[in-house]
């Protein structure tokens, strides 16, 4: 049985590197990537550096002023369904909130949670870190590589090794309880809305037609977003964009982590409560 497992796996190695060789050598494909930029492309490049071009965004980052200005609906959508995978999740664990004196005493029953004291030091630093880290993807999304999903998967990692190390105990006295995330997942979702309509409320209905435009164009009636701030580039609507997003994500990604942390036992004594009833 092992024999025949590993012939599969290497005939499958070898399959994945026979398609490579053809994909990237084929006469009928040619070179990949192509030599030459493609006609989007150069759009997009000429929207992020020329300053004559009316598709202008002020930004040097090519990802982020692609997802939150030529396809910022795309982005919102997008951000939308994540927010409500969050919220489906949340109602799958719903039985626990009427059951939540159970999380309690098994919180008493454990003498001290989380890991040794070099392990919570060294966590209670690298959080920190983290967090740092975490904050300069999202707030310099707009000049450098990164931005708010970025910065939001970031941020999470650091109530994730909380939890793994301190306990979702800890997490939860200092403030963060699921509610707490989704309601700061929530607000983050709110305020990319509302960046998203403000043409719409300076010049009423006609702001409709500028719905998520980051930069005024030449034809826009409003007068936009702000390209600096003081010798701060915010690239626009982008750098608002950027913290509500890694707000949104952040707390979500938060959400399912302290669910996924309550003990199994816990959920067991639920369901079968709810069997018996």
């Amino acid at each position: 049985m092992k024999r025949m497992e590993h012939i599969i796996a290497v005939g499958m190695v070898l399959a994945v590197a026979l398609i490579a060789y053809f994909i990237t050598h084929t006469w009928a494909l040619g070179p990949i990537p192509p030599v030459e930029l493609r006609g989007i492309a150069k759009l997009y490049l000429r929207g992020m550096m020329s300053k004559t071009t009316p598709f202008y965004v002020s930004s040097p980052e090519a990802v982020t002023s692609i997802l939150w200005d030529y396809r910022g609906l795309d982005t919102l959508y997008e951000t939308a369904v994540f927010f409500l995978a969050i919220i489906g999740s949340v109602t799958v664990f719903r039985l626990l909130r009427e059951h939540e004196h159970m999380v309690e005493e098994h919180r008493k029953e454990i003498k001290v949670p989380g890991m040794t004291l070099i392990v919570k030091l060294i966590t209670k630093l690298t959080f920190t870190i983290i967090m740092v880290i975490a904050a300069a993807i999202a707030l310099h999304g707009q000049i450098t590589p990164g931005g708010g999903f970025q910065g939001g998967a970031a941020l999470a990692v650091a109530p994730l090794l909380a939890v793994a190390a301190l306990s979702r105990y800890f997490v939860e006295d200092v403030g963060l309880k699921e509610r707490t995330a989704l309601a700061l997942r929530t607000l983050g979702l709110a305020i990319i809305g509302l960046i998203a309509l403000v043409p719409l409320m300076l010049i009423g209905l006609g702001g409709i037609a500028y719905f998520m435009q980051n930069l005024p164009k030449p034809w826009a009636r409003y007068v936009g977003f702000p390209q600096w701030l003081y010798d701060v580039p915010l690239g626009g609507s982008l750098f608002f964009y950027n913290v509500a997003e890694c707000l949104a994500v952040g707390a979500g990604f938060t959400v399912l982590f302290l669910l996924l942390s309550i003990p199994e036992k816990i959920y067991m004594k639920v369901i079968e409560g709810e069997k018996g009833e």
